[in-house]
């Protein structure tokens, strides 16, 4: 097979690397990729918002498979243009078409689907730019903490969490005033749930689905979950507390209601689901979903995942994905973020990068990468996760954090918490 996948970070990194161990592949192109899939795979610059560009390159290089990392591609629409165009229609995208898409595209739309659907999830009620005051009375009915989202896609910055009432007001002021554009004109305020959370991703083909590792990821950029939200500055995998009662308590009353209800709504969805998840007091609750893999989950799930990724694939371009077998790797997989000074506000880009020899169990994955001057430099915030095994979280962890002392640039952060929240007491 012919691979195109899009995106950048981290995330496309992982499924590159995963992508590559394939028997299956004859070549894989990147768009527009970093330093570490340069290394594995051919980078194409290109815009991956002009579905012109990226149709045309499908078409003169034989593309079979389209697989899109991340989410602004697919709730723009991506999968429509390829499906629509007769050039491409012999391509398979892993991704939802637009309106599978707006499960992660509109907060709003996923909340009603959950609660026509029967799908544990906070309590909840939207208001557009044109009821502020009805925004601003309803939380005075609520206790905090108030969870205030954004309903459209805002770069993992449309959440917002307070425990003042009036800051809480002022927040939902700026929201719908336009903090994030289209994005905000409509904001939804949920109940705030007291758990733990997990990640939990399928790969479907509308009917059928097989079950990906667990994963928790850590999104605060302080020690001690304090600080500003990140994209993510660790994950591990497996999730202790995330056992076959939890996993099978999720597929009843979860997943399965998911894929079901979207049939239900004539929506026809294929490739991954990505179910963020709290649990309270063992009982799971949806906080969002997303239409694509999250990162850095994907960067410990994809090193867990044995089976050949491609085959997953052709089961969908096939619909046989029933017949396809997922094998985990029954290690632990630990990732650590190292990010540029500053993140998640103003950073300096373009610090030169060293990577020592890496242990055997410990991979880099590259997220704000370029090459510049045959050097390898930062991008961006999030630079380089470091995924390591281990049999537990305790043991991944440790060769993990020895592994990132052989990374260096200049004003490097990482957490040094990461997944001891999860290590028993002993």
């Amino acid at each position: 097979m012919k691979l195109l996948l899009l995106g950048a970070g981290g995330r496309e990194h992982a499924l590159a690397w995963k992508i590559c161990k394939s028997s299956q592949l004859e070549k894989l192109y990147v768009s527009p990729g970093n330093a570490g899939t340069s290394e594995i795979a051919e980078n194409i610059a290109m815009d991956i918002n002009d579905f012109d560009a990226v149709g045309n390159f499908c078409v003169q290089k034989k593309i079979d498979v389209l697989v899109v990392g991340p989410e602004q591609p697919l709730v723009n629409g991506i999968h429509d243009y390829f499906e629509n165009n007769p050039r491409l229609k012999n391509v398979t995208v892993i991704g939802p078409k637009k309106e599978g898409a707006i499960l992660e595209g509109s907060k709003d739309f996923a909340k009603k689907f959950m609660k026509k659907h029967r799908i544990p999830t906070a309590k909840s009620k939207s208001f557009n730019n044109q009821q502020v005051i009805e925004a601003l009375d309803y939380l005075e009915q609520k206790e905090g903490p108030y969870v205030l989202k954004a309903d459209g896609l805002a770069a993992g910055k449309g959440v917002v969490i307070e425990s003042d009432l009036n800051k809480a007001k002022k927040a939902v002021k700026i929201l719908l005033e336009g903090q994030f554009g289209k994005s905000s004109e409509t904001v939804v305020i949920e109940d705030f749930l007291v758990g733990v959370e997990v990640s939990m991703f399928i790969i479907t083909d509308g009917v059928n689905y097989k079950l990906l590792p667990t994963a928790k990821d850590y999104k605060r950029v302080g020690e001690g979950d304090t600080g500003l939200n990140t994209g993510g500055m660790g994950a591990v995998s497996p999730v202790p507390f995330a056992n076959r009662e939890f996993i099978d308590k999720v597929e009843n009353q979860i997943i399965i209601p998911t894929v079901k209800g979207l049939r239900k709504e004539g929506i026809d969805y294929s490739g991954f689901i990505f179910f963020g998840l709290i649990s309270v007091k063992g009982d799971p609750y949806v906080i969002e979903y997303n239409c694509r893999l999250g990162d850095p989950e994907t960067e410990v799930i994809m090193p867990r995942l044995k089976s050949d990724i491609l085959e997953l694939f052709d089961g969908i371009a096939t619909d046989t994905l029933s017949e396809r077998d997922v094998e985990i790797d029954l290690r632990t997989a630990s990732t650590v973020m190292l990010v540029s000074g500053g993140y998640p506000e103003k950073y300096e880009k373009y610090k030169e990068i060293n990577i020592g020899d890496l242990d055997e169990k410990s991979v880099a994955f590259h997220a704000g990468t370029i090459i510049k001057n045959n050097k390898i430099v930062s991008n961006g915030g999030r630079v380089i996760a470091v995924t390591s095994y281990g049999k537990n979280i305790e043991t991944s962890l440790k060769v993990c954090y020895a592994n990132v002392e052989k990374i260096t640039f200049e004003k490097k952060q990482f957490r040094k918490d990461i997944g001891k929240d999860l290590i028993t007491k002993k």
